[in-house]
């Protein structure tokens, strides 16, 4: 156990301890690599060794770990890192269409970006660009903003490779969501509003194990 824990994650030392943070999928993803044959859920990787952070999915479109990991993490003081938090760029309003995807982008075999999901989805787009709007902020620094507003212990990271994109990001934290406006996402954009699993196939049986 103490193998696949420490081969999932990165240590980091500091003046007090080694800390540990580990990734969701690394956790599945190793376990098979060496042949455990089973999933490390996080209170089991956290009796091998404290964690200090936790690397999750998370956005608007993506809330289902709220249910089972993320509940289990606070519980134990394990920091947050949610990655994704635009929704893999989606709800910053940049594609139009599939076709929109550069031509290799790990997104055009998501099925989220399936055509069949793609068009109901970008509803919640119109949804986050219209309180954006209210808000007097882009759709990316609303949607950073709620993921901000899950508490003190998230610290999401959008990836960019532009300055100008990295400004706009920066930005989000200057976005006061109020709980009325809280509430409007939740009933705009429920937890289960994204059309189409995050993964491919057997792949979504790598994560949200609490």
């Amino acid at each position: 156990h103490a193998v696949a824990l420490l081969a999932t994650g990165w240590l980091t030392l500091d003046a007090e301890a080694w800390r540990l943070g580990v990734s969701r999928w690394l956790l599945g993803a190793i376990v098979l690599a060496v042949a455990l044959g089973l999933v490390v859920p996080v209170r089991r990787a956290f009796a091998v060794h404290p964690l200090s952070a936790l690397q999750s999915e998370w956005s608007l479109w993506t809330r289902d770990w709220e249910l089972d990991a993320f509940p289990v993490a606070r519980e134990l003081g394990i920091g947050i890192v949610p990655y994704s938090p635009l929704g893999r760029g989606f709800l910053t309003g940049s594609f139009a269409s599939p076709e929109s995807l550069p031509a290799g982008d790990y997104r055009r075999t998501a099925p989220r970006f399936q055509q069949e999901h793609f068009a109901a989805n970008l509803r919640l787009v119109d949804m986050v660009r219209a309180i954006a709007a209210d808000k007097g902020c882009t759709s990316a620094q609303l949607a950073l903003a709620w993921v901000l507003s899950r508490g003190e212990d998230v610290v999401p990271i959008p990836g960019t490779t532009r300055v100008e994109r990295l400004d706009e990001n920066a930005g989000s934290m200057f976005v006061g969501l109020s709980a009325a406006d809280l509430a409007r996402l939740d009933a705009l954009i429920p937890r289960d509003a994204a059309s189409g699993p995050r993964y491919p196939g057997g792949m979504m049986g790598l994560v949200d194990k609490p």
